[in-house]
């Protein structure tokens, strides 16, 4: 009975493979960051600045230096053969990854004990863990988009969790150099009192690093001197994929002189408590659960956390599912199901309160920091059986008063009315840009669009914003939208795009509790667009 079980979670591992491989190929955006890394790397051949290549759809390079080394032989092949070895490399990647996550689900379950035990559940833990990540959006982000993540989540993992050896932390470092976040695992290192492994994991970040600068002299200075901080080139960080503490700052609409000061206090406060849990666990004889736990951490610290890099959290989850104990069970659950679906995006129409909608929008990243700060809760995994039948009905209880309170909480807050993730105002200059929709152009088409009304305007829903657009009369002196209930008006830009016609254009995360108030000369409202924003953005009319 249990191998056919394994069969089929193969089998349903290799059918959602095959489909998603399908699904991305038929993609007209298919592999954009791959196709990034090859853009800039044969700028880079041809004598051009790594770090000012810019491709179509607007993504620079992002990466040190010493990834372009180590993506410099997807250059020298068609990148119709390189896209076949990527998509295959990222999903024999989650395999390699289920494996050890496996054996730690299984020792989490039996009991450290229970060799024998272990081994025989570990095989069915792997094709689970597999089917499961596979349809996660991490990992589809990753097909989607050709990362690099779901790799480095590989080399960091295998290194945190691996037996002593002379080799023990080289992987991190050179994870590393491709990517900063797993310097964190350094620090990990230290804190277990592995001091070996931290000086071999700087050693190969040192020297990964020495010889991109041999290499590329010039690109690593321009990096190293600047270009490594300046996040914003990565794209917008308060929309929603941005599911990292510093991106939930964004969204709350905080003082910009005032975010950097609460954001680094929480990074600090949130990466201290975790790697003292994870040292607990790895104590406890649960590497698997600890390396996972400081993978989280640097997802919830890190400045930019998209998607694809929340493979960490995914892997947390399913260990959740694994532990003892009701409530820590049901929490794992719930953190699976946001990272398979966008709960703000699912549950929207029941989210009256523009603070649950928040909560919904943010469960990444909130489940993501409340797992660093409560370690998987360390004694439960060596709880015994007994126990956990002892206090379940009691588990159930705590489940339902603490999901309660969650809700309410989030629901009287005033805090986050005012976020709107992706909310952007478009000036005069975008009006020409054949990609934004607009529902006129020129001046004869948008004088035939309707201004007998103050504002005349259509709606477009995207995957994670929504469009409004439109034109107003000439009575209307000032326009300005309401993301929610209580929060702070935007001021609306009227473009005189043609001659005696201004339109407008807007995009905002959703429309559940929008307002669009038009403005006379005197300062009277002369209309409200309520209601309406709602039936438009249902039936796609104006």
């Amino acid at each position: 009975m249990r191998d056919r079980r394994v069969a089929l979670l193969w089998l349903g591992f290799a059918v959602a493979a095959a489909v998603s491989v399908v699904l991305v190929l038929r993609r007209p955006d298919r592999l954009s960051d791959l196709h990034i890394y090859h853009g800039a790397l044969t700028d880079l051949r041809a004598g051009r600045p790594l770090y000012g290549y810019v491709a179509p759809n607007g993504g620079p390079f992002t990466y040190p230096p010493f990834a372009a080394l180590v993506l410099w032989p997807i250059t020298t092949v068609p990148l119709g053969v390189v896209e076949a070895i990527w998509l295959a490399a990222t999903c024999a990647a989650v395999v390699a990854i289920a494996v050890p996550v496996g054996r730690a689900l299984a020792a989490g379950r039996v009991g450290a004990s229970a060799g024998a035990g272990v081994t025989t559940s570990a095989s069915l833990n792997v094709a689970a863990v597999a089917a499961v990540l596979m349809v996660t959006a991490p990992v589809q982000s990753n097909l989607r988009f050709g990362q690099v993540s779901i790799f480095i989540v590989l080399l960091a993992l295998l290194d945190a969790m691996a037996s002593p050896s002379r080799t023990r932390g080289l992987l991190v470092g050179v994870a590393a150099a491709v990517k900063l976040t797993p310097l964190l695992f350094v620090l990990y290192f230290l804190v277990c009192g592995r001091y070996r492994d931290a000086a071999r994991a700087v050693a190969a970040f040192v020297v990964c690093g020495v010889l991109a600068l041999a290499v590329l002299p010039g690109e690593s200075l321009t990096y190293w001197a600047g270009t490594v901080t300046q996040t914003s080139r990565i794209g917008n960080l308060a929309s929603l994929g941005n599911q990292s503490v510093h991106g939930m700052l964004l969204r709350l609409g905080m003082d910009p002189a005032a975010l950097p000061v609460v954001w680094a206090a929480l990074v600090v406060a949130i990466c201290a408590v975790a790697l003292l849990r994870a040292r607990a666990l790895a104590r406890l004889g649960r590497p698997g659960h600890a390396a996972v736990l400081v993978g989280c951490a640097t997802v919830a610290a890190s400045p930019v956390s998209w998607t694809h890099h929340q493979v960490w959290t995914v892997l947390a989850a399913m260990l959740l599912v694994g532990t003892l104990g009701v409530a820590r069970r049901v929490a794992g659950a719930l953190l699976l199901a946001s990272m398979v679906l966008s709960l703000g995006a699912v549950l929207a129409p029941v989210s009256m309160r523009p603070g649950v909608q928040f909560l919904f929008e943010n469960a990444r990243v909130i489940g993501t920091a409340v797992l660093c700060v409560t370690g998987f809760g360390a004694v439960a995994l060596t709880a015994t059986r007994a126990h956990r039948a002892r206090v379940g009905g009691r588990g159930w209880l705590r489940v339902g008063v603490a999901s309660l309170g969650a809700l309410a909480f989030f629901a009287v807050q005033p805090l986050p009315a005012g976020a709107d993730p992706t909310f952007k105002a478009y000036r005069l200059s975008d009006v020409v840009n054949s990609r934004y929709f607009f529902v006129c152009r020129g001046p004869v088409e948008c004088a035939r669009y309707g201004t007998d009304a103050p504002v005349t305007f259509g709606v477009r829903r995207e995957e994670t914003k929504v469009r409004v657009n439109g034109v107003v009369s000439a009575q209307v002196a000032r326009l300005e939208y309401h993301s929610a209930p209580g929060g702070p008006p935007r001021d609306i830009p009227l473009l005189a795009a043609y001659p005696g016609v201004r339109t407008f254009s807007f995009r905002s995360a959703t429309m559940a509790h929008g307002r669009l108030v038009a403005y006379s000369v005197d300062g009277r409202a002369l209309a409200t667009y309520d209601d309406e924003l709602t039936a438009a953005l249902r039936t796609g009319s104006r």
